[in-house]
């Protein structure tokens, strides 16, 4: 009878242990294949404009809350850095205010254009300074350092000082095209993106420069150019004539899920919606079209 018990008691033991071990293992298998699973994911970098950096941001991140596969970095450092990286293939985006092929010195060869938004330009100024509206020849002349103070244009006796963009800045390039005609301007303290441009403007008494609309805030005054004023019905129509398509390049034609957040970027959720609240222009508000020589066409 004893040994009876013995080997009963045994029978147990064992059948609990191989139970353990069974489970153990099930668990073991089930988190190597979570963990496999999890670590399938596609990283998507998109690098330049800084212009378009604020909606390829926020349009990003919703982008991310519905795909938990995908993650999207958006980098700064100007239209010439975005261009010249995907060309290299260094990026899977390369954003930018220009048309590929007018940036100099760039072999565009290869590379696919989506546009997503139109973007509107201005000069703005300090609030300080006592101006609202000047004429083109007047802006011209304050970026050539020939008008150097405020009194000349009827603002407050106060000595102008000028904050441009950095050489391969799309922004810069499209303002010194439309607003300026492509004058030479003068030496000046040069930034390299429009949120550094912003915050100096907003604290430099005597302040000028040039932003995005997406940029303009209420601490800055945007000028009217010829009592034109910088708006977005102006933009549609190329009343006011400082804007620029904001481009994403990839090169060749996209794939997997780099194609579907370009899609995305053009969808009614980011189109009708968040363009709009972070004054860019949605491409179907437009009312021309612009050519990368310039040339308008009415859109009907």
């Amino acid at each position: 009878m004893r040994k009876a018990v013995t080997l009963g008691a045994l029978a147990v033991t064992i059948t609990v242990l191989l139970a353990g071990c069974g489970s153990n293992s099930a668990t073991s298998t089930k988190n190597t294949s979570s963990s496999s699973t999890s670590s399938k994911t596609t990283k998507i970098v998109a690098t330049g404009s800084t212009a378009l950096q604020p909606l390829v941001e926020q349009a990003g991140q919703a982008y991310q809350n519905e795909h938990a596969k995908v993650t999207i970095n958006v980098q700064g450092g100007g239209s010439e850095a975005g261009l010249s990286q995907v060309a290299k293939g260094s990026v899977n985006i390369g954003n930018s205010d220009l048309f590929a092929q007018e940036q100099k010195g760039l072999d565009a060869k290869g590379l696919v254009d989506h546009k997503v938004a139109v973007v509107g330009m201005a000069p703005v100024v300090n609030k300080d300074v006592g101006v609202t509206n000047i004429s083109k020849d007047q802006l011209v002349k304050i970026f050539q350092g020939k008008i150097t103070n405020w009194k000349e244009v009827g603002g407050k006796s106060e000595k102008i000082t000028v904050i441009n963009r950095a050489q391969g800045s799309g922004t810069r390039a499209t303002f010194e095209k439309w607003g300026l005609g492509n004058a030479k301007v003068a030496t000046s303290q040069e930034q390299d993106s429009n949120g550094t441009v912003q915050k100096i403007v907003g604290t430099t008494p005597g302040a000028i420069s040039y932003l995005a609309f997406s940029y303009i805030k209420d601490n800055l005054q945007a000028l009217s150019i010829d009592n034109v004023k910088p708006t977005e019905s102006n933009v549609a129509n190329n009343k006011w004539k400082i804007w620029a398509y904001e481009h994403m390049y990839t090169k060749g034609q996209p794939k997997g899920e780099v194609k579907d957040f370009l899609t995305y970027m053009t969808s009614k959720s980011v189109q009708g919606s968040l363009v709009k609240k972070l004054g860019y222009i949605p491409l179907t508000s437009m009312k021309v079209d612009r050519g990368q020589s310039g040339e308008i066409t009415t859109l009907k």
